[in-house]
């Protein structure tokens, strides 16, 4: 977070690889709205509506035409916090907020003309998906408040493939030195169980580890041939080499995770 701009109450709020133009106003976030914003804020309303409290609520679009969200105190677990997931009761509690959030959202019903960011292809429809579970949207309040957050690239897509992502981030499923683990396999298995994934369910989800570390590669690789903002600067960065080393290794070893789901 940066200082409070005095003259105007907003605080501009930092993290993350897209949060320009992100604000704070006391109990509020104010956010740039885009085409898919009425849709979006028809889902976190159903959300509320259905009991699912691990979401922020929809409040309109302010006199700027950006849109309102209830604010999440806390922090995001990335990076700095994500030792906050190392035991299992807590990593187990994240698959049940999916799986809850799932649940919640399995009857929604989008408006007539909902159109979603719909950043990557999706595999499958039966649900509006996050597409991003990621400890770097979940703000933790240091208590028992855990927030998801950065709704915008929600949309069609199936349970198996929000889960194999959040699996990616929340395990993780990394090739980075610094943040691979030995234990991934049980880790894996923790996160299976608590979600209450049946044994089809575990075979299917295998492949989908690493292809859907493959297609974040894929989609930056392709924005930035576009030069398309912020994707081209990610890539730049070197994002998409991490995404790509992530599937690599991730898929070598689906022999392992199969084993540790099924075992």
């Amino acid at each position: 977070m940066r200082d409070t701009d005095e003259q105007s109450g907003e605080q501009p709020l930092s993290g993350g690889n897209v949060s320009a133009g992100v604000v704070r106003v006391g109990d509020t976030v104010r956010r740039p709205a885009g085409p898919w914003t009425p849709a979006v804020h028809a889902l976190l309303t159903h959300l509320h509506e259905a009991g699912f409290r691990a979401a922020p609520r929809p409040l309109g679009i302010d006199e700027q035409g950006r849109e309102v969200l209830t604010f999440a105190p806390g922090a995001t677990v990335w990076p700095d916090r994500f030792s906050l997931l190392d035991p299992d009761g807590r990593l187990a509690r994240v698959a049940r907020l999916v799986r809850e959030f799932h649940d919640a959202v399995a009857d929604f019903v989008p408006p007539p003309g909902a159109r979603w960011q719909r950043l990557l292809p999706a595999e499958g429809d039966g649900i509006i998906a996050h597409h991003d579970l990621a400890p770097w949207n979940l703000v933790f309040d240091g208590g028992e408040g855990w927030v998801f957050i950065d709704w915008d690239g929600a949309g069609p897509g199936s349970r198996l493939e929000d889960l194999a992502y959040a699996a990616h981030a929340f395990v993780p499923l990394s090739a980075h030195p610094a943040w691979q683990r030995a234990d991934a396999g049980r880790r894996l298995r923790v996160l299976a169980d608590a979600y209450g994934l049946d044994e089809d369910e575990r075979r299917r989800l295998v492949p989908l580890l690493g292809r859907r570390a493959r297609a974040m590669h894929d989609f930056l690789r392709d924005q930035a041939a576009l030069g398309n903002q912020p994707w081209t600067r990610l890539w730049r960065e070197g994002h998409g080499e991490v995404w790509r080393r992530d599937a690599e290794y991730t898929e070598r070893r689906e022999h392992l995770w199969l084993r540790a789901l099924l075992g």
